[in-house]
């Protein structure tokens, strides 16, 4: 009888509904944020460069010379990278003029930041 009445115990306690805290508003409205930029950048990112770029999570960049953008942040710091969107990449590869402006960038850098790659393990 004992035992049953712990096993009774337990279920009901199991039942119990505990309360889940609500999310904090502030951290669901900046995860939206982003998210909403990193959309904002992918779109930024196939209008203005899948031509020369891979700007997904996979494929090789039609251009070979044009760095894939899931690894773009091995090559490139993103506060450089920012900085010289806004004012107008120079690389070693032949880029076309295009004009980004600054939300444009953040947008862009958002989405880079959501598809990179981890670097290869060296040993």
């Amino acid at each position: 009888m004992r035992i049953m009445l712990i096993a009774a115990a337990l279920l009901v306690s199991a039942c119990a509904q505990t309360e889940t805290p609500a999310p904090d508003p502030a951290a669901v409205s900046v995860g939206a944020e982003l998210e909403a930029m990193a959309a904002d950048g992918r779109e930024i990112a196939t209008a203005q460069c899948a031509a020369c770029h891979s700007v997904g999570e996979y494929g090789e960049s039609p251009n070979p010379q044009a760095p894939v953008f899931r690894t773009i942040f091995q090559r490139y710091d993103p506060a450089v990278l920012e900085d010289e969107l806004i004012a107008g990449i120079r690389v070693s590869h032949p880029m076309p003029d295009f004009q980004l402006n600054p939300q444009g960038v953040d947008e862009l850098i958002v989405y880079l930041r959501s598809i990179q790659e981890p670097p290869p393990v060296t040993h």
